[in-house]
């Protein structure tokens, strides 16, 4: 029995904390080329998510902005990682309830047993607003900073903040 948060149930925690958003529904995206004209439609941060697994077996989400380069064999040092690697789909679907191209900073609501290590790029965090997919890639919430930070709190994910500019 699928156990993970819906769309509904993500916009309910939300809005149980007073953590304020909005959301844009549009065609189906899956990767950070396409849609460009929805992005275009929407100010601030756009993001690519990645579902990795280290050579250790931890499981990070790595949330950046879109244009950063994220350079998997420079990343393990900066995060304490060993060599990681994408996570396969259903590993992805166990642990954070959504499909491949749908992978968000949101899906942390279906990491009940904290197995998942998040890592933001520093250039997103001081975006406003920051756009994340909503548990599926055929919408796009908006939210501050602020309500990243609190929704972040709410789950018990602790970020790692890298300034992937610095990555090397």
């Amino acid at each position: 029995m699928d156990t993970s948060a819906s769309r509904d149930d993500l916009f309910a925690f939300l809005d149980e904390r007073g953590i304020a958003h909005s959301t844009l529904d549009h065609p189906a995206v899956f990767r950070i080329e396409e849609g460009a004209e929805i992005k275009a439609a929407l100010p601030g941060g756009h993001t690519k998510n990645l579902f990795l697994k280290d050579a250790k077996g931890q499981l990070w989400l790595v949330c950046a902005l879109g244009e950063t380069v994220v350079d998997l064999k420079r990343l393990p040092a900066r995060i304490g990682s060993g060599r990681l690697s994408f996570g396969s789909e259903a590993l992805l679907l166990e642990v954070l309830g959504v499909r491949p191209g749908s992978v968000t900073v949101f899906a942390l609501i279906n990491d009940k047993d904290h197995r998942v290590k998040l890592v933001l790029d520093r250039a997103l965090v001081e975006s406003d607003p920051i756009n994340f997919h909503p548990l599926a890639n055929d919408a796009t919430t908006a939210m501050s900073s602020a309500g990243l930070t609190a929704f972040l709190t709410a789950v018990g994910a602790e970020p790692i903040v890298v300034d992937f500019k610095e990555v090397d």
